[in-house]
């Protein structure tokens, strides 16, 4: 009997390299769990009945393009749409014998905070069911907590996997820019855009990291690795240099549970031999959602007009070609990618370029030079991933500022093209709360070890209460 809650990506490989289960077995009992919980939790869009390969199956965020299976993005516009090719992250888990357990549910384009997004309905969060996992890879997080895979792939832009992993009890990394690879990935924000892991456990998010990064031919913003990625092992941190920016002690909206967790969390870092210091992020907090909501919906709005209704997904007809891509378009496009084509379209209108899109890249770059300035005297920055945990399903979706405010923590060192690791810290009102700890470019290896440390320091239960 394979307990699907509990075990990690490193135990069901050790055994199935043991022989005391297959892979198939092992995908099977996932999809099996999927069967008895996804109607209540709803992470998957489709599940994948055949189990190609013989490692540990995984899960993917339904923006990642996959071979024969209809990848969607959580959008009307893309119904039906099955791709010829993988990407590149889907080939090399393939490569490595991974067999795909199903696709699972994005807000749509990955646009959002809360998976309630996506035109094919919301995902809900293991822990309580009427409220969210987070997004925009809530259903990647849900999947992960709930029991339905050991590990998955998401995409993070501005928070989306790093978020969600804090929302659902899982660890969950955004890497450093350019180290895994966009090819085949449904483009939202080019310039922000990268998939990363979700699981249980540090380790086996590192060993997850190992296999899709790197360089890529088909992706020029990719690179190679400077440094082979460690599974970490040290339970110390001792000469570890731990920055708090000062802006996170007074910002407003932080939930006393989170900011409790979030203080335990530092003081068994210091137990453990960090030095914990104060930095400072002004710029960051104060510009940092601005700078973003002028160039994510900016790459968006260039990315998404190629869905015209001529080449991908369903076309409404029409008399002319102009109508027809109107109407298209109308019916194809929930509320949040409309709102934020529009802002996009408007930030690089003729006229206001340089005032809003211009004027954005060039904060981006004080951003960058703040981050460095901080990473240099801290080995790494440490703030609560998100400012509440998991709130109810409709209770924000009104309410787009209220939902982009979810991401405020996130967004700086997504900016920035920095790595950032979400440990689970502790629980507030039962819910997951979630730690960030922000490394320096190519910095992934000194934020598993630390990841890795505090996780065996604090021994967080990933498995929902209420799945126990």
């Amino acid at each position: 009997m394979i307990d699907t809650l509990r075990i990690t990506a490193e135990d069901a490989l050790v055994l199935i390299e043991s022989g005391q289960v297959s892979s198939a077995e092992l995908h099977a009992a996932y999809v099996a769990a999927a069967g008895e919980r996804d109607e209540e939790l709803h992470a998957y869009l489709r599940l994948c009945d055949h189990a190609d390969g013989g490692g540990v199956p995984i899960a993917l965020k339904d923006v990642i393009s996959t071979k024969g299976i209809e990848t969607t993005a959580g959008s009307k516009i893309l119904a039906g749409y099955v791709p010829v090719f993988d990407s590149t992250v889907a080939a090399r888990c393939k490569a490595a014998g991974m067999p795909i357990i199903g696709k699972t549910n994005t807000d749509e384009f990955a646009m959002g905070s809360s998976t309630e997004n996506s035109a094919y309905g919301p995902s809900h969060n293991p822990w309580d069911p009427s409220r969210v996992p987070g997004g925009s890879g809530g259903g990647t997080a849900a999947a992960v907590s709930g029991g339905l895979a050991p590990w998955g792939l998401g995409s993070d832009t501005g928070g989306s996997i790093k978020q969600p992993s804090a929302l659902c009890g899982n660890v969950g990394l955004r890497p450093t820019y350019g180290t895994v690879s966009r090819f085949g990935i449904v483009a939202f924000a080019s310039s922000l855009d990268q998939i990363g892991p979700v699981a249980k456990t540090v380790r086996d998010v590192a060993l997850l990291y190992s296999i899709i990064a790197g360089r890529d031919v088909n992706d020029s913003t990719t690179v190679e690795l400077p440094e082979a990625v460690e599974l970490p092992t040290t339970e110390s941190l001792t000469g570890v240099r731990i920055g708090i920016p000062k802006q996170v002690w007074d910002l407003a909206g932080i939930e006393p549970g989170v900011r409790t967790s979030f203080e335990t969390a530092i003081e068994t870092a210091r137990s453990l031999g960090a030095e914990i210091g104060e930095c400072d992020l002004p710029l960051s907090f104060d510009y940092g959602m601005a700078c973003y909501y002028l160039i994510a919906p900016a790459e968006a709005s260039s990315n998404l007009a190629r869905y015209d209704g001529v080449r991908y997904g369903p076309r409404v007809d029409a008399p002319t070609y102009r109508e027809m891509v109107e109407q298209t378009r109308d019916a194809g496009f929930g509320d949040e990618p409309k709102r934020r084509i529009m802002l996009g379209t408007y930030a690089l209108s003729a006229g206001y370029y340089d005032a809003y899109y211009g004027q954005a890249q060039r904060v981006r770059t004080l951003l960058i030079s703040e981050h460095r300035a901080a990473l240099e005297q801290f080995d790494l920055i440490a703030t609560p991933t998100s400012p509440t945990v998991a709130f109810p399903i409709g209770d924000r979706a009104a309410d787009p500022l209220a939902m982009y405010a979810c991401d405020v923590m996130t967004i700086p060192s997504c900016l920035a093209g920095l790595p950032g690791l979400n440990i689970p810290s502790g629980l507030s009102e039962g819910l997951p709360v979630g730690l960030q700890l922000i490394g320096s470019q190519f910095g992934e290896n000194a934020l598993f070890r630390a990841g890795h440390a505090l996780e065996r320091a604090i021994d967080f239960d990933t498995v929902p209460e209420r799945l126990r």
